[in-house]
């Protein structure tokens, strides 16, 4: 009886091995770039066509291969690294698995150029799906060339699941920026659709780390220095008060190769404890060189994932490491033992101007009288402000006369000095409300509501802005003087790759280099909040993974965010206005998701007493 169990044929094999190591055309960057340095290539240039769907193309001047090692470079398992099974714990270089050719080429239309430097002619090879459709001599220059057009071609349901060009070119860009980062001795070019993104010259780390982030990026650096013999460790971080609301600039190599670790970078994100503004993440560059028998990097098809044989160790020594650093160029907060602190402010208090306090007091309080008495008139009044002031509202200021409109006297019963205060509906004047900071507080049917204006303004500027957007373009103002904004290689082609719609959200700019110069945003935005919304906009659309149907969503949220930041809801009318806006809005949640308005009834409010 024949049995059920086969072996599967090479081309199906290699497609199946190409749905692991391929997943989209970033992956064929990497693989090729990583081939092209470890055959000694000191300059590559890259070229793509439509974010990778239409041409990839990756020069080398590197050693080049032979006749016999161009055809079985193809092969599955086929490689010039590994001999043994110890190889694979003495690894320097970046493949070693032997998959990554056989996996391309089983899902794509390749043309290889190569030829050794001694030898007078080179070989070209074209393969469509694994197949050989062409292998003859031909003349070109030492190195190698791969060329891959129609990616996925014969994978169709691979292809559909490919992001917008805007999306996966981002890709590319991220596996192009981490290559680039790990080999500052290489020169690197790199085109899209004909455009130039990155032409980098060969120099030290920090000239490489300029040229990618920028050159204002120079002076945000903070360099990290330590030999131990677990590991040694070189690099920079970034200061504090550069530190960005995403993680984009976070970097992390062993050996040369960029890996993702979270417990190593929770370690980085401790050094900073305290430094850093809320919801800030630091940059960082980081290489650590370990002996290769004490990492394994083979625990992920993409190799972005390593297991550490002392890993704690090497997390003591990061945290450490960078400590140090940061309060060796007077970063990091220090104590001083011969310096006076009983002056000092707490943080939260040093923005805040001096006021002179003034002591209050009521006459004609006497805590022994039992008739009747009005909160707010007589001895109820100071007890009830400080209680406000309890709740963290502390700025409420509130006059003799101010009581009469919250209160009618007919409402309030004689307070009898021992039985419980029982539930009651209290009246108030629907158009008066507490103010401090971003909040107000106001009545509601069975207790109060405490509303963020900033959140509420952000869930109205929103609508709006959708609303508008949808039919016609963003009113602009035209700007007195252009506003400036240093940006990276990555920021400006994000930005000039979404033209068309930033524009018809009100926005007019040029380029200098790497400098954003703005002459008109959208007339909703306050000058002191543009800078607040180009940085929101930049870090949705560089930054984080988002279609170009959702972009759109990224730029109202960004504006949205950054005006409602401004805003200060001072006075009664306003604020009628501000509420009378919300309860249109079909959501009661601001554009992120968080809460506007909390509800505290009466029940809850007897429970404190």
């Amino acid at each position: 009886m024949k049995g059920i169990i086969q072996l599967l044929p090479d081309h199906i094999a290699n497609q199946i091995a190409a749905g692991e190591v391929i997943q989209r055309p970033a992956s064929v960057v990497k693989e090729l770039v990583e081939n092209a340095i470890d055959a000694g290539a000191t300059k590559i240039q890259i070229y793509i066509k439509d974010a990778g769907r239409t041409s990839i193309q990756i020069i080398d001047n590197g050693n080049g291969m032979n006749n016999s090692d161009a055809l079985m470079c193809f092969e599955r398992h086929a490689t010039s690294k590994v001999r043994t099974a110890d190889d694979l714990f003495t690894l320097q270089t970046k493949g070693f698995r032997g998959e990554a050719l056989a996996s391309i080429a089983a899902i794509s239309h390749v043309t290889l150029r190569t030829k050794q430097p001694d030898a007078e002619t080179g070989i070209r090879i074209e393969m469509e799906g694994s197949k050989i459709k062409m292998n003859e001599p031909c003349v070109c220059s030492s190195g190698t060339s791969f060329e891959i057009k129609n990616l996925f071609f014969n994978v169709p349901a691979r292809r559909n699941f490919l992001k917008s060009d805007n999306v996966e070119f981002g890709h590319i860009r991220d596996e192009f920026e981490r290559i680039a980062l790990a080999h500052p001795s290489i020169a690197f070019t790199i085109k899209h659709n004909d455009t130039e993104i990155y032409n980098l010259n060969p120099g030290v780390l920090r000239k490489r780390i300029v040229d990618i982030l920028g050159r204002n990026s120079n002076d945000k650096l903070v360099p990290i220095e330590e030999t131990t013999d677990i590991v040694a460790l070189h690099g920079y971080v970034g200061k504090p008060e550069f530190a960005k609301k995403s993680r984009g600039e976070q970097f992390l190599f062993v050996n040369d190769r960029y890996f993702r670790d979270s417990y190593f970078t929770h370690a980085i994100t401790r050094a900073f404890e305290g430094l850093l503004p809320s919801k800030h993440f630091p940059s960082f560059f980081l290489y650590m060189t370990v002996n290769p028998a004490k990492i394994d990097v083979n625990v992920h098809p993409t190799k972005t994932e390593i297991k550490f044989e002392e890993d704690k160790l090497i997390y003591a020594i990061l945290l450490s490491s960078i400590r140090q650093a940061l309060g060796k160029y007077n970063i990091s907060p220090t104590l001083d033992f011969d310096r006076e602190t009983s002056f000092d402010l707490p943080a939260y208090m040093k923005d805040q101007p001096p006021v002179e306090p003034v002591v209050q007091v009521n006459p004609h309080f006497n805590p022994f009288r039992t008739s009747s008495t009005v909160p707010g008139r007589n001895s109820g009044g100071n007890q009830f402000t400080s209680a406000i002031k309890a709740e963290g509202f502390g700025n409420t200021s509130i006059e003799k006369n101010d009581w009469d409109a919250f209160y009618k006297i007919e409402d309030v019963e004689t307070i009898q000095p021992t039985p419980l205060i029982e539930d009651q509906e209290t009246s108030f004047e629907s158009n008066h409300f507490l103010f401090s900071g971003r909040h107000i507080l106001t009545n509601a049917s069975s207790g109060f509501m405490l509303i963020d204006t900033y959140r509420a303004y952000e869930r109205i500027v929103y609508d709006d802005l959708m609303k508008k957007f949808i039919s016609n373009p963003i009113a602009s103002q035209q700007l007195l003087f252009p506003i400036e904004k240093q940006v990276t290689k990555s920021d400006r082609s994000a930005w000039e790759s979404n033209e068309t719609l930033l524009k018809r959200f009100g926005f007019s700019w040029q380029f200098e280099s790497d400098t954003l110069q703005l002459n008109a945003v959208p007339s909703i935005l306050q000058e002191e909040s543009i800078q607040d919304c180009i940085e929101g906009i930049l870090e949705r659309i560089a930054y984080q993974t988002i279609d170009k149907g959702e972009i759109a969503h990224a730029v109202i949220l960004s504006i949205a965010t950054s005006a409602g930041k401004r805003q200060k809801i001072t006075n009664n009318e306003s604020a009628r206005l501000l509420l009378e806006q919300l309860m249109r809005s079909e959501e009661q949640l601001s554009p992120e998701g968080k809460r506007v308005i909390s509800y505290l009834s009466t029940e809850e409010i007897s429970n404190r007493f």
